[in-house]
């Protein structure tokens, strides 16, 4: 059975996309923060028939990097990573004049750093896989200069070009870096209080139509969930075509 790892995974769109795993009969590898949360979401999952392993931790931390593999090996290996979990830098959003450096740094360990300590440490598990991948979470704020939008688009600006250098040093793997388009999750709203979310698509909206590049084994690349889902013809009635995300 193939095994998956989904950090940021105890809410929003991680755990969309480990419930979508799991019904496609995936085991699962779960890192987030919260652990109670956590927990809750790997009892659900298991709950579908799949082996789940929980890990509470900050993606930041070597050693929780180290845990979570750990765990994969466990299972028997792992076949795709998702580089989910991600923080802001600063709640809600500042211009940059003001933007907190303490901020930027963290927003940097976690959403850049993070991720390629867990490529690292996981590479020989995923070079070893028949069909290995690493699936990133971007954002329409690494390629659009949106006001207040600066600190965390410049650690998802240097996601993509690394996840581009990625698929290139590693041919043998599949390499995609996706943005998922603004959503209604907490995260928006701690990013931009008051604006109305309801128009925007959901995690669970979402969380299939990323999972198409797995499911039909996409070619390494940037993707978008707009542009994935206009290609099935989704979009009608959900948030999936609702303006820029970020």
């Amino acid at each position: 059975m193939s095994v998956a790892m989904v950090t940021g995974a105890s809410r929003g769109l991680g755990r969309a996309l480990a419930g979508e795993l799991a019904a496609d009969g995936w085991d699962l590898v779960l890192g987030a923060r919260g652990a109670a949360a956590l927990e809750e979401a790997a009892a659900e999952l298991e709950g579908r028939g799949v082996r789940v392993v929980a890990v509470a931790g900050d993606v930041s931390s070597a050693a929780h990097r180290a845990a979570l593999v750990a765990a994969a090996r466990g299972l028997g290996g792992l076949d795709l990573l998702v580089n989910n979990a991600g923080v802001l830098g600063a709640e809600p959003l500042v211009p940059l004049a003001v933007h907190p450096l303490d901020g930027l740094r963290e927003a940097f360990e976690v959403n850049v750093v993070g991720p390629l300590g867990l490529v690292q440490e996981g590479l020989e598990l995923l070079r070893a896989s028949a069909a290995g991948a690493v699936l990133n979470i971007s954002s329409d704020a690494a390629v659009v200069p949106y006001a207040t939008w600066g600190a965390y688009g410049a650690t998802k600006a240097a996601g993509d070009l690394m996840w581009g250098v990625l698929a290139v040093e590693e041919p043998g793997l599949r390499v995609w870096w996706a943005d998922p388009g603004s959503m209604r999750t907490r995260m928006m709203a701690a990013a931009e209080p008051g604006e109305d979310l309801s128009g925007l698509a959901t995690p669970r909206e979402v969380a299939p139509v990323l999972l198409r590049l797995v499911r039909e084994a996409r070619a390494s690349g940037r993707y978008t969930a707009e542009a994935l889902a206009a290609e099935a013809g989704l979009g009608a009635g959900t948030g999936l075509g609702a303006g820029a995300g970020r």
